[in-house]
């Protein structure tokens, strides 16, 4: 089973799983259940042996899944070994945070570059990343055959962008920006609202508090 055969779901649950069976200390046991990971990451068992199915076929009752293995397995199923490589647009303070952030490549994932309007933000960033004038992006798109692009830009000026990154070559756009993308059928959208994702957060927060209110 591919990518596009398993739900966008159980997608975002594969690189928990990741973390969490990497975070295990070196002498834990060599084999680990579906029940165990579950319980470890607040998820149902049958869920977890469900998105693992689609990865592995190496689980056995009574016995579990092989903790090495089931990584290499998890690694190679979203590829993390094949290092994919993106720019991002929009420097600011959280497009900043994203481009700084060294935990990516965990992921097999790689952010070259920068782009910005500013010319005052060129130059090096602390983690070493290159901040470039948005005259540059294109050359470099096609030197390094770059196909993934993060917009961390202000929501007016998000559609622009994203035009251009197309005329780049860009084939899957990672939105911060909250408003809607006109893209061509060939052109992959996900989209990452941080308010709406706190404002889910806090309601559930809330609900938790009220539960537990209500139990005492």
């Amino acid at each position: 089973m591919g990518f596009s055969e398993i739900s966008k779901l159980a997608l975002q649950r594969l690189p928990a799983y990741m973390a969490y069976l990497n975070s295990l200390p070196k002498d834990a046991p060599t084999h680990i259940s579906a029940t165990t990971i579950a319980t470890a990451l607040g998820l149902g068992e049958v869920q977890v042996r469900k998105d693992l199915a689609a990865v592995t076929s190496g689980g056995k009752p009574k016995v579990g899944y092989v903790v090495s293995e089931l990584i290499e397995e998890l690694e190679q199923f979203m590829g993390y070994k094949n290092i994919s490589e993106a720019i991002l647009v929009g420097c600011g303070k959280i497009g900043c945070a994203v481009l700084n952030y060294r935990n990516f490549i965990q992921y097999g994932l790689k952010i070259v570059a920068g782009f910005d309007v500013d010319p005052t933000l060129a130059g090096i960033t602390p983690s070493g990343k290159k901040i470039l004038p948005m005259e540059k992006m294109k050359s470099l798109c096609s030197r390094m055959h770059i196909q993934l692009a993060v917009i961390a830009v202000p929501a007016e000026q998000a559609q622009a962008v994203c035009d251009e990154l197309v005329a780049c070559g860009i084939r899957g756009i990672l939105n911060l920006a909250s408003v809607h993308l006109n893209v061509p059928d060939h052109v992959i959208v996900r989209y990452e609202n941080l308010a709406v994702e706190l404002a889910i957060l806090a309601g559930q927060v809330e609900a938790q508090q009220q539960e537990e209110s209500n139990n005492n």
